[in-house]
């Protein structure tokens, strides 16, 4: 493909990630999306060969920006571990008070597709949550933890929790509350280590 090409492909890309980060994936038409992206149905599908490859494609494109946030949330964080992962709650508060915010693209995504686990979005989705949780351990092993793994782990399921609560009830209090229980988890982890 040519750059006008790429370009075109990007506009999709954008447009879907609005249209399904807004409003669901099945709620999107594929007229829809052509329309939102400005091109006739036969270039999106010259683009995307389907609906799965586009939403598959969204999820991907959503990845990276995903785990840089995090990291910069716990980069520009001060103090010990436990007080940097608390950061990662703090930064999903923030997030969620945002009227725009409409909760984890990944696990939003996930829900809508729970009856077919095969479907490559949700690998994609499977596939970006295994990352971060990669990176959480790549992190408590770094500050000393003795079990960054099942640390990883119980962080994962505090965060997955988070973004399930806050899609009922949209109360970042849920994700600070969270992030005091990360904290007291890994600060409990580096008390054994030491």
């Amino acid at each position: 493909m040519g750059e006008v090409d790429q370009g075109t492909r990007v506009r999709i890309l954008k447009a879907a990630e609005a249209l399904f980060y807004g409003e669901g994936i099945r709620a999107v038409s594929m007229d829809r999306l052509a329309e939102a992206a400005g091109v006739t149905k036969k270039t999106l599908y010259y683009h995307f060969r389907s609906k799965d490859e586009l939403t598959e494609a969204y999820l991907l494109a959503r990845d990276q920006p995903n785990l840089l946030t995090f990291a910069r949330w716990y980069d520009r964080a001060e103090g010990a571990a436990g007080d940097r992962v608390a950061a990662l709650f703090a930064g999903l508060a923030r997030q969620a008070g945002k009227k725009s915010w409409r909760g984890c693209g990944f696990l939003r995504t996930a829900a809508e597709l729970a009856n077919m686990p095969g479907h490559p979005a949700v690998k994609a989705g499977a596939a970006h949550k295994k990352r971060f949780e990669a990176w959480l351990e790549g992190k408590m092993a770094e500050a000393g933890a003795q079990n960054p793994a099942g640390l990883a782990r119980q962080l994962m399921l505090l965060m997955e929790g988070v973004f399930s609560t806050l899609l009922f009830h949209r109360d970042p209090a849920y994700a600070e509350a969270a992030g005091q229980a990360a904290r007291a988890l890994v600060s409990a982890a580096m008390d054994r280590s030491l």
